[in-house]
C-alpha cells in the first residue's frame, strides 16, 4: 500500500506507520487522516501482522496534532471545515480509534503536542528519544483542552495533565520526566530510538496473536467500567479463549521444549 503522507511497511509480522510531512512538523491533515485510517485497518486485518510501530519522519517532531495552516479544500475536508471540528469521528489518528486491538508500540522522535498526543495516550508501549517533548498548546491558542487530556487521564495523574493544560506549552514535558510519571516506558538516544522499538516488537511477535488481541481489548475495554465488571468481563474474554488452539499450544509446546506453533488468524478476524 502507497501514501502519500504516511509509510506504510510491514516485515517480520510487525507493521510500522511513519508519519511522513516533516516540513509540517508532521501535523496530521485531512489525506493524513484518511490514510491513518486505511493503514490501521490493514493491520487489523493481516493475519501476518502481530505488532505495530508508529513514528514519524524526521527528528525535530513526532506530531503536532491537526495542521491548522491546512486548508479546507475537497481533499482536506475532513480536517478545518466547522463541521469537521464539530464531530468527534473526524479524530481517527491511532489504532484504538479505529478498532483495531493489535499491540502498538509509539517510538516519540521528537516533540508532541496537541492532537499529537492522541497517538502517546492510546499506545499500549511508549519508547522516547532523550529529546522528545510533550505538551498541550490548545488554551495558548483560545482552544479548549479536552480530548488529549481526558484520554491522558488514564495514564498520568490529575496534577501532570492538568499542568500539561493549563500552562499551554510554556512548559514542555520532558522524556525524562515523562518516565518518571510513567507516561513512556523507555527513553533511549535518537539512534536507539528504532532499534529499541523494533526489539520490543519482535519479542512480542512471538506470541500468539489470538491471545495479544484478547488481552489487549480486555485491558483496555476496562478503562471504560468499574473494576467488578472489568473482572467479569475478563473472565468471559478467558473462558471463551480456551477454546482457541493456542491455548492448548502454549502448554504443549512449553512442555515438549520447542517453540510453539501458533494458529494464524484469516484475514479480517478479530
Amino acid at each position: 500500500m502507497k501514501f502519500d503522507t504516511i509509510i506504510y511497511e510491514k516485515t517480520d509480522r510487525v507493521a510500522t506507520i511513519t508519519l511522513n510531512r516533516p516540513d509540517r512538523l508532521n501535523a496530521v491533515n485531512g489525506v493524513m487522516s484518511r490514510e491513518l485510517s486505511l493503514a490501521w485497518a490493514d493491520v487489523m486485518d493481516d493475519p501476518g501482522v502481530s505488532v505495530a510501530i508508529v513514528t514519524a519522519a524526521g527528528e525535530k517532531s513526532f506530531c503536532t496534532g491537526f495542521d491548522m495552516m491546512d486548508a479546507a479544500s475537497s481533499e482536506t475536508a475532513d480536517v478545518g471545515d466547522e463541521e469537521s471540528r464539530g464531530s468527534i469521528d473526524s479524530i481517527k489518528f491511532t489504532a484504538i480509534q479505529n478498532d483495531c486491538w493489535k499491540p502498538v508500540i509509539t517510538a516519540v522522535n521528537g516533540m508532541v503536542t496537541g492532537g499529537g498526543l492522541h497517538f502517546v495516550a492510546d499506545s499500549d508501549l511508549v519508547v522516547a528519544a532523550e529529546h522528545a517533548t510533550f505538551f498541550d498548546n490548545h488554551v495558548r491558542v483560545g482552544l479548549v483542552s479536552g480530548l488529549e487530556p481526558v484520554s491522558l487521564i488514564r495514564r498520568l495523574g490529575m496534577e501532570a495533565v492538568l499542568r500539561m493544560s493549563f500552562l499551554g506549552g510554556l512548559e514542555r514535558m520532558s522524556a525524562e520526566r515523562a518516565h518518571q510519571l510513567g507516561l513512556v516506558g523507555d527513553v533511549v538516544s535518537a539512534e536507539e530510538l528504532m532499534p529499541r522499538a523494533r526489539e520490543l516488537a519482535k519479542e512480542i511477535a512471538q506470541h500468539s496473536p489470538a491471545a495479544l488481541m484478547a488481552s489487549k481489548k480486555v485491558i483496555w475495554d476496562s478503562l471504560n467500567h468499574g473494576l467488578d465488571d472489568s473482572l467479569a468481563h475478563a473472565w468471559d474474554v478467558i473462558s471463551e479463549h480456551t477454546s482457541h488452539p493456542d491455548s492448548r499450544e502454549g502448554p504443549l509446546a512449553f512442555a515438549e521444549r520447542r517453540k510453539p506453533r501458533w494458529q494464524q488468524p484469516e484475514r479480517g478476524d478479530s
